[in-house]
């Protein structure tokens, strides 16, 4: 059974709430999952914090047996050091103007 670490989305429209979870792949988005390995509140508070709760122990054990995070959730794992953080995907020569840029 090919395990994924996904986000369900919950709250109302327009203020989204997600757990993290670890899932059966072919289950649906917001259907049937094994456990619940975190939270994740993308709408900041007054103070402008994100509020994210993560089940660190958890997440290690899942990873450990092979499951595949996904790549919001790899993403998460990389700013709070569970994962090695993902290579980031700009590419700086789109940011230098075509004729100022030098071929290499």
């Amino acid at each position: 059974m090919p395990v994924r670490l996904r986000l369900q989305r919950f709250g109302r429209t327009h203020r989204p709430f997600y757990r993290m979870v670890a899932a059966d792949s072919r289950a649906p988005r917001d259907g049937k999952f094994l456990e619940i390995v975190g939270t994740y509140n993308p709408i900041a508070t007054k103070d402008g914090i994100k509020e994210i709760r993560l089940k660190t122990d958890r997440l290690r054990y899942w990873l450990s047996v092979g499951a595949q995070p996904s790549d919001r959730v790899s993403w998460i794992l990389g700013k709070f050091g569970v994962l090695p953080p993902p290579p980031p995907r700009v590419s700086l020569q789109k940011m230098i103007p075509k004729k100022d840029r030098e071929d290499s």
